[in-house]
């Protein structure tokens, strides 16, 4: 049997010797944090303290604004400067509670538990009040995924440990540094199906090391193994690991729950155990910086709410003015006009150029070519798609099912003539999901 794939993608430059070697250190988050509300998929979190108020390291400062939300946690002890406005990582403005931190890191106590005393309920229950969201750019309440409709249905979990993003390498450190804490994890989410459920740890073939290492801390374990699946962008998509590793397709009117799977990044499955066995919040995540403008590419133990900007200072700066500073990776990142924005939960990256080597390209004409046809994982035919965007003819545009693309942008890196495939595309996307939620109300 071959190395597990799908069709289509890109091989772009990876990048990740900058930093896969380097182990995880801790950041000190410097003297002020910043926790946005909004860092998740659905509803907004509510600040539940007021400016004045002290708050310990794992205090809840933000409630969960519905049932597709999750709470939002302080992640060092201090003071309640303010709350107001700031800007996430794509401009938009967001409610936020600012903590000036006294640098005592004093925290509530946790309370853990034994996951053979719990009951699914309890299980759901620990997850969703420690406000555990998908980590890998998405920000799904993941006590929400866990929980669909028919779990027996459910006969596949995956852990995401593709990490295909370029120069990304935290996912990779916590294979190589915590797999005992991935197993558990593993372990405490498939408590929650039938016992024809199989945990599948599913990691590119460019890291065989981390794919021992995660076999050697499952072995003894059962309905766990390990998925070595190709080196290729965009591996880790949702709909990508699944079709490599189960066959299965999954289209934009459907969830992985309705082919069989749940998917899961692998820090997420590393939060579900914090938040089930040890009793922890959210509060921090592993997080890489790197480029050519780093002085040190490495991955840090940041606590949510640390600044951009504190970051790029623990790493001794840049060796030049960046051109590009992209909070991601370059793939499906998003630049960044102002690094005054704070680390969420689902940040996972920040990836500095010298150079921006895109901004200098001229769009030329299409030239029938195929590239971003042979690419596409989707099998769209996105050089058409840009053509009906551009007419802006939204109805034309669905019926060539253009709901299908999942933003990868393997079609515009592939393009000879340079054309702006993938943001043309997927800006009409969201005008057609607005179109549809206008039309709900």
């Amino acid at each position: 049997m071959g190395v597990l794939t799908f069709r289509g993608g890109v091989h772009p430059y990876e990048g990740k010797e900058l930093s896969s070697k380097k182990p995880i250190e801790k950041l000190d988050p410097g003297p002020e944090l910043v926790y946005l509300m909004s860092q998740h998929i659905g509803a907004p979190a509510k600040p539940v303290v007021a400016v004045g108020d002290r708050v310990l390291r794992g205090q809840m400062i933000g409630e969960a604004g519905g049932f597709v939300s999750a709470p939002v946690y302080a992640s060092v002890s201090g003071t309640v400067k303010e709350i107001g406005t700031r800007k996430t990582a794509t401009g938009a403005p967001a409610t936020a509670v600012i903590i000036e931190n006294d640098q005592k890191y004093e925290s509530v106590s946790f309370e853990g538990a034994k996951l053979e005393n719990l009951s699914r309920e309890e299980i759901l229950e620990r997850i969703r009040k420690a406000g555990v969201v998908g980590m890998g750019g998405a920000g799904f309440p993941t006590a929400v995924k866990l929980a669909p409709k028919d779990p027996s249905v459910i006969d596949h979990i995956l852990v995401n440990a593709s990490e295909c993003e370029p120069y990304l390498t935290s996912d990779y450190r916590c294979l190589m540094e915590e797999p005992e804490k991935i197993a558990a994890g593993l372990e405490v989410i498939l408590k929650l199906f039938g016992p024809s459920c199989e945990g599948v740890i599913c990691i590119e073939d460019n890291k065989l090391d981390a794919a021992e290492v995660m076999r050697n801390a499952i072995s003894g374990k059962s309905r766990m193994r390990v998925a070595v699946t190709k080196t290729k962008y965009p591996e880790g998509a949702e709909r990508s690991l699944i079709k490599a590793v189960t066959g299965r397709e999954v289209n934009s009117s459907m969830l992985p729950a309705d082919a069989g799977c749940v998917v899961d990044n692998v820090q997420t499955v590393i939060a579900v155990y914090e938040a089930v066995i040890e009793g922890k919040p959210l509060m921090e995540r592993v997080f890489t910086i790197s480029g050519d403008a780093p002085k040190d590419p490495k991955n840090f133990r940041v606590p949510v709410g640390t600044p951009y900007t504190r970051i790029i200072e623990a790493d001794g700066g840049f060796l030049g003015n960046p051109e590009k500073v992209i909070s991601g990776g370059p793939m499906m990142g998003f630049a960044l006009a102002d690094l005054d924005v704070p680390v969420t939960k689902t940040s996972g990256a920040l990836t500095c150029f010298l150079h921006d080597p895109v901004k200098n390209l001229e769009s030329g004409p299409c030239i029938r070519c195929g590239k971003c046809i042979e690419v596409c994982p989707q099998r769209l035919v996105p050089c058409r798609l840009l053509d009906i965007v551009l007419h802006g003819d939204m109805q034309r545009f669905q019926a060539e099912y253009g709901m299908e693309c999942v933003a990868c942008g393997c079609c515009s890196y592939n393009c000879p003539a340079k054309r702006p495939l993938a943001v043309n595309i997927n800006a009409m996307r969201g005008k057609v999901l607005a179109e549809r939620k206008k039309n709900r109300k």
